[in-house]
């Protein structure tokens, strides 16, 4: 699998990922970064994160409109995503086709995972989609449920620089 990297990308951003020419993908971003993510030409912010985490903005809506950027909120419960947040996901993404989109959630493993669980879906080989994901993450329990291994749903989650060294490194 092809990296793309944009010399101007603000890896500096927490699991800072860029999908393609259109779309990237990190944990939650402060407001100083989503200048970045504005001086970038991002048109669309999606938030997968709950409003309520302690490291959620106070107000990332007003923040984003205030950088001419649009904000979409897709409240996904860490501890129980749904097929209906995956539906809402995937209607988004999309509906926003044609757009610069960034994608993130508070350590961008939600987002991953949706983003594997919708590779497959899309035709990706497993194995390119299983490296995109495992650079950040490789879930258990509810969330290999969710992403359909359920050989890992026993499993704990392990983080990519924590608990394992992440493909290609």
């Amino acid at each position: 699998m092809v990296t793309i990297v944009d010399s101007n990308d603000p890896v500096s951003i927490r699991a800072w990922r860029r999908l393609d020419e259109r779309l990237t993908t990190s944990g939650q971003p402060t407001e100083e970064q989503l200048v970045l993510l504005a001086a970038l030409g991002i048109d669309d912010i999606v938030n997968l994160a709950l409003h309520s985490h302690e490291d959620a903005l106070e107000d990332e809506a007003t923040s984003v409109a205030a950088l001419n950027m649009r904000y979409h909120h897709i409240s996904v419960d860490f501890a129980a995503p749904t097929d209906d947040d995956f539906r809402n996901f995937n209607r988004l993404i999309d509906r926003l086709e044609g757009r610069t989109i960034h994608v993130h959630c508070i350590l961008n493993a939600r987002v991953s995972a949706f983003f594997y669980r919708r590779a497959l879906e899309s035709g990706m080989d497993e194995a390119a989609a299983a490296r995109r994901l495992e650079s950040i993450w490789r879930p258990g329990g509810v969330w290999a449920a969710f992403i359909r291994r359920p050989e890992d749903e026993a499993l704990p989650h392990s983080y990519a620089g924590l608990d394992y060294s992440p493909p290609g490194d």
